[in-house]
């Protein structure tokens, strides 16, 4: 069934208002400050983790990977939440930016060395995504909505 004129407009209005912009910020930064958390617990796991599965179980108990995962579950129902808004053509360039992001959170919060080349990767994803930014949400019409 084809949607009707309000049905139109609440899509229209939710896919071109600021509350979708909140949305891909939410989901920007979800990934890495959630791949921070996994990253804090694997840290505290023995080097056995990386090449046996019973280890990578074990780890699952560790506080700081529960909230990772957690937070990698939430990341994952919003972004298919904004497939639904927006086309992934455009998603996926803009919550890109979320690699600059973990650059930056992998250099003060994880202690780690990054070199000039990454950031300047990072400037370059940034980039990218302030230019796609900039197109329109969606290239195709309203999807049908089924009753």
């Amino acid at each position: 069934m084809t949607p009707g004129l309000t049905e139109r407009k609440a899509l229209s209005s939710t896919r071109s208002g600021p509350q979708l912009w909140h949305w891909i910020v939410l989901v920007t930064l979800l990934k890495p400050f959630s791949n921070v958390f996994l990253a804090w617990g694997m840290h505290d796991q023995p080097f056995l983790a990386a090449t046996h599965p019973a280890y990578l179980v074990l780890a699952l108990i560790d506080p700081f990977v529960i909230v990772g995962v957690g937070m990698q579950i939430a990341w994952l129902l919003l972004r298919m939440s904004l497939l639904s808004l927006a086309d992934l053509s455009f998603l996926l360039p803009v919550t890109s930016a979320g690699y600059v992001i973990s650059t930056f959170l992998g250099r003060v919060a994880l202690h780690e060395q990054v070199s000039p080349a990454r950031w300047i990767g990072a400037i370059l994803i940034s980039s990218g995504a302030a230019l796609v930014a900039s197109s329109p949400r969606m290239s195709s019409g309203p999807k049908r909505v089924v009753q």
